[in-house]
């Protein structure tokens, strides 16, 4: 189930708590309440494995970025070693070959990088999502125990 979800939820049972005389103290349905957080506790795990699928899947990027450069680098020797034959245009095919290299790391850089900012993105709104329903849920707790 999702967290936002779940969050939503639970203000709803905030909001629908009937509210004492002269106070800012709700009666929560103990029940209902019980029942959210536990199912917040089954939904947390699922956004950390969300994360850490986001994570496998920018080292996936990376290694097919990587295998891309190697490819790349082998095409661009196999490239220059047939040039090197050619005395005629030796020179030309060691600056092609360079030029090659030279974009091969480029692109896995831009690449990286972007995988890198992808990633961190999704974790940083992964942790403010998690961060408010956890505030959420203190607050709830708060107030249950200031009824108490």
């Amino acid at each position: 189930m999702d967290i936002l979800h779940l969050i939503d939820r639970l203000e709803e049972i905030l909001n629908e708590s009937r509210p004492l005389p002269f106070t800012h103290n709700v009666i929560v349905d103990e029940d209902k309440l019980l029942d959210l957080i536990d199912q917040m506790r089954v939904a947390i795990p699922d956004e950390v494995k969300k994360a850490q699928q986001l994570l496998a899947q920018r080292d996936r990027l990376l290694a097919q970025a990587q295998e891309e450069v190697n490819r790349r680098l082998e095409l661009a020797k196999e490239k220059s070693d047939q040039l090197v034959e050619r005395d005629a245009i030796v020179q030309s095919a060691k600056v092609r070959a360079e030029e090659i290299i030279a974009q091969a790391h480029t692109e896995i850089q831009t690449i990286r990088q972007d995988a890198d900012s992808y990633v961190l993105d999704t974790l940083m709104n992964l942790e403010m999502e998690m961060d408010r329903s956890l505030t959420q849920v203190r607050n709830g707790i708060k107030v249950l125990k200031e009824k108490a």
